[in-house]
């Protein structure tokens, strides 16, 4: 059917009282950031839902879009006819018989919004009940959950009529919670805490760390794709990519193998502190998960989040890994993550790190490298992006497995 309209309802929007048009307003922006390549929308954010005019823009891409912004509790396609009961009949039935198989129910909604149009709610709801009891053989009306909901709204500008509801990403709209700052690896975990995080209404700034040549330029692409796929929650991401190699090889050259680890999360943990105040954040996320490798271990975060007095937020922090590839896969970035591109943190990896790493022995031995240059010249090199949904940057499957080879 030719839609003319998305009509969206907001969910856990209802209960914020008086911040309620400030979570509204930033789910506006976000619903406008994620739909910018379709020039002819328009979107209006009411208090009580939001109507985006589709105004001949191809509604099944749209919705596809809408189903991932967070906010959104979910939404109906609708078609607008004028103020005449006889388009109202005949738009109705169409969308009746276009879903009706054989032993199905349905009901009749109506909300009026203009009071002055001649008929009440419980008026319309009789009469195009009756018509379509008339035209659709075997339907029969039922009340308490039906096959099929037609919901009718009457407005000054028409009479909306929509017959679908499409459920949303739930949550709170990104932006609404603050700005995060996530460690964004190339693996399962930090993605998925990333999205746990947006989906609170996290306005959250992606960050990796790598590692050239040791790392390569299909590592860098995949973290950056990963990016791409979480930017369809909140129209676009900022993506900062911090230089890492002289640190991780002065902590192979200084350290002792089995702190390498601690010390260089410690020098990570530093540097996300130092962007995240720069970038006016107000916590670091990321994808630790409790006892999963020797660097999650509570010793180990004692260690590591010695250097900085922010909040560090672990969303996946008591879920195991079933758990969370279930997450990256509904979310579609599990087939990216278990690329084969070694990030910085695989690098240099020690055969045994301590999983109970001392914290004055990780202060010491932190001590040995140049913490204040080597910083400033990660800092330096800073380099951020902007990354919308759908960008591509990974080759394709066939051109990385002949890279791998």
């Amino acid at each position: 059917m030719q839609y003319t309209e998305i009509m969206v309802r907001y969910g856990e929007l209802s209960t914020k009282g008086k911040n309620k048009r400030n979570f509204i307003d930033s789910l506006g922006r976000n619903v406008r950031k994620a739909l910018h390549d379709f020039p002819e929308l328009k979107v209006h954010a009411d208090r009580d839902r939001m109507h985006i005019a589709l105004n001949g823009e191809d509604a099944t891409k749209v919705m596809g879009r809408l189903k991932l912004v967070f906010g959104i509790q979910n939404f109906s396609p609708s078609i607008r006819v004028p103020q005449d009961m006889a388009a109202v009949y005949q738009t109705a039935i169409e969308m009746v018989q276009a879903q009706f198989e054989p032993g199905m129910t349905f009901k009749v909604n109506t909300r009026r919004s203009d009071h002055t149009f001649e008929y009440d709610t419980n008026a319309i709801n009789d009469m195009l009940g009756g018509q379509i009891l008339d035209h659709v053989d075997g339907i029969q009306v039922k009340m308490k959950q039906p096959d099929i909901v037609i919901r009718v709204e009457v407005r000054p500008n028409g009479i909306f009529l929509s017959s679908e509801t499409i459920q949303g990403a739930g949550g709170l709209p990104v932006g609404t919670a603050g700005k995060g700052m996530l460690m964004l690896s190339g693996g399962i975990d930090s993605p998925v805490a990333g999205y746990l995080g947006m989906k609170r209404g996290v306005d959250m700034e992606m960050v990796h760390f790598f590692s050239p040549p040791y790392t390569s330029e299909q590592a860098l692409a995949k973290a950056k794709q990963l990016a791409s796929t979480l930017a369809s929650y909140s129209g676009s991401v900022k993506f900062i990519q911090i230089p890492f190699t002289e640190i991780q090889e002065e902590i192979k050259e200084k350290v002792p193998e089995g702190y390498l680890m601690t010390v260089q999360r410690r020098l990570m943990m530093r540097l996300m502190d130092a962007v995240t105040r720069q970038r006016h954040g107000k916590a670091i996320f990321n994808g630790e998960s409790l006892g999963q490798v020797a660097s999650q271990t509570m010793d180990s975060m004692i260690a590591i989040n010695d250097v900085t007095a922010l909040p560090v937020l672990r969303p996946v922090i008591s879920m195991d890994k079933t758990e969370i590839i279930k997450i990256a896969e509904e979310i579609d970035t599990y087939n990216l993550s278990i690329m084969p591109f070694e990030d910085c943190c695989t690098i240099f990896a020690p055969p045994a790190p301590k999983t109970h790493p001392k914290l004055d022995r990780s202060r010491a031995y932190e001590e040995r490298i140049d913490v204040e240059g080597l910083m400033q010249r990660a800092m330096d090199g800073i380099k951020i992006t902007e990354i919308k949904p759908g960008e591509n940057y990974m080759n394709t499957q066939e051109e990385v497995f002949a890279e791998l080879l």
